[in-house]
């Protein structure tokens, strides 16, 4: 597969390649243009009707090349050629990549085991514990994202609290909180104890206006 080739696939904006796995792909021994053809089937889902010709055409590379790529995908354990009754009764070949998401789960799982070995107090474990379930990939990788720009656990952690203290249990309104504490320049538990007791004062100079429930928004609060 040239490299041109994967540029026109990337122009189309047809695929779309989760940051984990690219970083990681090397761990799952695959080769680079592997890792590509392994993504365009990983965009159509399981259970995938095999057709070559319809592969080559969609991205632009020589049908034996196609059988190439099945061929040692299916070597290495990413996917199974299944045959398989449709809807309308008829038997027809698919490719099947629940091998592929196993192993991704198992990557995942080790990952997450690392790092609690080096961490006592582990924010992976904290998030799932508080949220009553298992992470998913792209929740790890949002995570991940958090530490790589240096935003500590201790941080993430009040974020955390701050969510769950107002009923969200989900990492979007968690990545909001930090988006809004980064723009004011806080870093650690210290600053968000600076900032709440700003808003005590604040709700206390405006005891006179009549609001019978104070429910509290971070991102409303001044920069």
């Amino acid at each position: 597969m040239k490299n041109s080739m994967l540029i026109d696939i990337f122009k189309d904006g047809n695929m779309v390649i989760p940051i984990y796995l690219l970083k990681r792909y090397k761990d799952l021994k695959l080769e680079f243009n592997e890792f590509i053809f392994m993504m365009y089937l990983y965009n159509l889902g399981n259970n995938i009707l095999f057709d070559p010709n319809k592969i080559s055409s969609d991205i632009n590379i020589d049908l034996n090349d196609v059988m190439t790529y099945i061929g040692k995908l299916t070597d290495k354990g990413f996917i199974k050629v299944d045959v398989i009754k449709n809807d309308k009764g008829l038997m027809e070949e698919v490719l099947i990549l629940d091998d592929f998401y196993n192993k991704i789960s198992l990557l995942t799982i080790d990952d997450i085991n690392k790092r609690s070995d080096n961490n006592d107090s582990d924010i992976f474990d904290v998030i799932q514990k508080e949220f009553g379930r298992t992470l998913s990939t792209m929740e790890i990788e949002i995570i991940k994202a958090w530490l790589e720009n240096n935003i500590s656990e201790e941080l993430i952690k009040e974020a955390l609290k701050e969510a769950v203290f107002n009923g969200v249990s989900n990492l979007r309104y968690i990545d909001k909180i930090l988006y809004e504490w980064g723009k004011a320049k806080i870093k650690d538990v210290k600053g968000v104890e600076a900032l709440r007791k700003k808003r005590n004062t604040k709700q206390e100079q405006d005891t006179d206006i009549d609001i019978e429930i104070v429910d509290w928004n971070w991102f409303d609060e001044d920069e």
